[in-house]
């Protein structure tokens, strides 16, 4: 898998940002000073100025990797599916692959876009960003419901909601509790959760259906 820390880069940009990563990862963003990224990376300050404006403009070059990153991930694993459950599988597995390797960077994505305003740098284009990403998996689930595959009694928008709201609670779980699974298997269950329910409804008369606990279903 590809280092989210673009190898095109010079070495010392690099060096840079992993360093930043480690102590805004540590310390937090307003804690953290300009001097203790230089001093981890072992270059100067003006090193860090060619490549980066400022302590915010490092910040935020992090945030923009984690989505890109991602977001290229995503496009990726799409393609590997035929259908529309094998497309969500494996975007789901690349999600929670990329995140149990990059812990440090998901937790800074996600810090950044629930901080209150001015409160970490490059809010805006984490949200774009965001909305990017929920943006594809929308337009799959959108030939999906085209397709049949999906039922139409509900939205577009709430069926996407309904499974990328799945992908990424699942890795803010992980974030808080590590020993939480976030592997293949369970991109499987959530997928199949997602299309499956777990009413265990089975069908009954007149087109209706019936859960074994709670007896007739009536569909909107």
């Amino acid at each position: 898998m590809a280092n989210p820390l673009n190898h095109s880069d010079s070495e010392t940009r690099r060096h840079l940002l992993q360093a930043a990563l480690k102590s805004f990862a540590d310390r937090g963003y307003s804690a953290t000073s300009v001097q203790q990224i230089v001093d981890a990376a072992r270059v100067s300050k003006p090193a860090l100025y060619y490549y980066f404006k400022d302590k915010a403009g490092l910040f935020a070059a992090l945030v923009d990797q984690a989505h890109d990153e991602r977001y290229r991930l995503m496009q990726e694993a799409a393609q590997r599916g035929g259908t529309l459950a094998e497309k969500l599988e494996e975007i789901a597995a690349a999600i929670f692959e990329f995140s149990v390797r990059n812990r440090e960077l998901m937790r800074l994505a996600f810090a950044t876009a629930f901080a209150a305003s001015g409160e970490a740098p490059g809010q805006t284009r984490c949200r774009e960003k965001g909305k990017r990403a929920f943006g594809f998996i929308r337009a799959l689930i959108e030939l999906g419901q085209a397709s049949g595959e999906l039922d139409r009694r509900f939205s577009v928008e709430e069926l996407a909601m309904g499974i990328y709201g799945q992908f990424n609670s699942h890795v803010m779980v992980r974030l808080l509790v590590p020993e939480c699974p976030l592997d293949r298997r369970t991109a499987q269950q959530v997928v199949r959760l997602f299309l499956e329910g777990a009413a265990g409804l089975t069908p009954g008369r007149n087109g209706k259906h019936r859960s074994p606990r709670t007896g007739p279903v009536r569909a909107n």
